[in-house]
């Protein structure tokens, strides 16, 4: 827990949640700056069978830009970028986004798992993981595989989360960084990544 990181050393944040992370992620990208010098990857857990307004019920609680992630798209610094439903989110060393409807991980897809591994490919040490509240265990491997690149992990105190099993899941792999409630995770992202002042 005593990890000392260099600002600005960041390249990405990947975000995992599923039950109860719609109002966790209102809230933590809401507390997020425009002027955030890193992009967001985020997979929450949805429904298939329904149309999704995820991007824009959280386009209108935070200063970034939020989309669904489309296939072959370049990460830029400030945007969120969302897996949509049936979709596993990857990217690749260059920056490029990738959608997958390979078969389902641990019951899921999108998969935080695969995530967290592609952007440790990607990314290694500049990779910052997030796990927020949800059920399961989806994300777990995922920190494992950010941390052995050198990359910083984030949960959500499982006593603070809404549903325990994912953030329970991560912080009992060992490797988290910070294990912290949710109203702290936006700032120590921000300290992380060096958000310039406006």
């Amino acid at each position: 827990m005593s990890t000392v990181i260099p600002e600005g050393k960041y390249a990405v944040v990947a975000i995992a949640s599923s039950a109860g992370g719609i109002g966790a992620l209102i809230r933590l990208l809401g507390a997020l700056p425009a002027t955030l010098p890193v992009p967001v990857l985020i997979v929450q857990h949805l429904d298939p069978r329904h149309r999704t307004v995820i991007a824009e019920l959280l386009a209108r609680r935070t200063e970034l830009d939020v989309k669904l992630a489309t296939a072959g798209e370049k990460i830029v610094p400030g945007m969120v970028y969302i897996a949509p439903p049936n979709y596993h989110l990857l990217v690749d060393p260059h920056g490029i986004l990738n959608l997958s409807s390979s078969e389902l991980v641990h019951f899921v897809r999108p998969s935080a798992d695969l995530l967290f591994e592609s952007v440790a490919a990607a990314y290694g040490a500049r990779t910052i993981a997030c796990v927020l509240t949800g059920t399961g265990r989806d994300g777990a491997m995922g920190v494992t595989a950010v941390k052995s690149r050198d990359g910083t992990v984030i949960v959500q105190d499982p006593e603070d989360a809404e549903f325990s099993g994912m953030p329970t899941a991560a912080e009992a792999t060992g490797v988290a960084d910070l294990v912290l409630p949710l109203g702290e995770i936006a700032a120590a992202i921000e300290g992380l990544v060096g958000v310039a002042e406006a």
